[in-house]
């Protein structure tokens, strides 16, 4: 299947790597079909989650354990149900990243900022996905030292 991003241009994506979210993402919930790109021949550590249905939708995605996290949270019955999900190890985890502009802030803050209250949760083998929008902060978040 033929794509086409706003910031990349058109790429040809096979049909099984395209993930479906069923109920679309918070804010685009008209954007329901996504694919995981990454530039050719560049390390896979941020992707970008490219709507298939708008060109203008795309998010730049990482798994938290690239930012040194180890995230837990539940997940409701009706929410492993929309996945398809038969087992924990198939759910992939993801989070939104952007890059934090200096007049959004001071310039100390310039750098990486993650969406750790909407993380993304894919299961690698359906290809369904949704966005888990964490209310409260009642899951597990483990900091570990980089060395």
């Amino acid at each position: 299947m033929k794509i086409t991003s706003s910031m990349f241009g058109s790429a040809e994506v096979a049909d099984d790597k395209v993930i479906e979210f069923p109920a679309g993402l918070p804010g685009f919930e008209q954007c329901h079909r996504f694919a995981l790109i990454h530039e050719e021949g560049s390390e896979a550590g941020v992707f970008l989650l490219q709507s298939v249905d708008d060109p203008e939708v795309a998010f730049s995605v990482t798994g938290p354990e690239r930012l040194g996290i180890n995230f837990e949270f539940p997940l409701s019955d009706a929410e492993v149900e929309l996945l398809q999900l038969k087992a924990a190890e198939d759910a992939m985890v993801a989070v939104i990243v952007r890059k934090e502009d200096a007049s959004e802030g001071g310039p100390a803050s310039t750098g990486l900022r993650a969406n750790f209250m909407a993380p993304l949760v894919i299961n690698a083998h359906a290809r369904r996905g949704l966005q888990k929008v964490i209310n409260r902060l009642g899951c597990e978040v483990l900091l570990r030292a980089q060395g």
